[in-house]
């Protein structure tokens, strides 16, 4: 019988040591995570349709069993180098639901309200691995090459410290749609 230790947070009693599944994935030369509740599935490379007049992290959409779903290459929506499509590339499906942020107000809240199905163009997918809270770390202010903001947390898989995702904020609606525009009017 094992034991669960509790951590009380706010009043609330959570198990901290509740393990936690991440997919761990290359973009660039960064190994990231993301929750894998939010993937739907992982797919090889395949046609996508490109959109004009969008920002290179807009790859373009693909039609998965018959819904449209556009594709963002990760690594330049982070705001590394564009990946370059290679033997081991794939496209991660995830589904995110928006929240409001701190900086956010109620109209950008609204929004982004909802799930965003969305592609992303990773460089490699390597294993689900598993953490628990108490394996999370707070994203240091400095010394990241991915703006902390677009992350929840660090962790360690194998040795090596690993960016967890904060898709909410990677697939804001409001800040993609800004994003777009801005480049469109160019």
């Amino acid at each position: 019988m094992t034991m669960t230790s509790f951590a009380v947070a706010d009043g609330n009693l959570a198990a901290a040591d509740a393990p936690q599944s991440l997919l761990r994935m290359a973009v660039g030369t960064e190994v990231l995570a993301v929750p894998i509740e939010q993937v739907r599935e992982i797919l090889e490379v395949t046609r996508l349709t490109p959109l004009p007049r969008t920002p290179s992290f807009v790859r373009g959409v693909m039609n998965l069993r018959g819904s449209v779903v556009p594709v963002l290459d990760l690594a330049a929506r982070l705001g590394l180098p564009d990946s370059v499509i290679g033997r081991r590339s794939c496209i991660v499906v995830v589904e995110s639901g928006s929240t409001a942020g701190e900086n956010e107000t109620d109209e950008t809240a609204a929004e982004d309200a909802g799930s965003l199905v969305a592609g992303l163009l990773v460089d490699a997918v390597f294993e689900v691995f598993d953490t628990t809270a108490t394996g999370i770390e707070a994203v240091p202010a400095l010394g990241t090459r991915i703006a902390p903001d677009l992350m929840s947390g660090m962790t360690r898989a194998h040795g090596k410290v690993i960016g967890l995702l904060a898709l909410p904020r990677v697939l804001s609606r409001a800040e993609l749609t800004e994003m777009i525009a801005r480049h469109a009017a160019h």
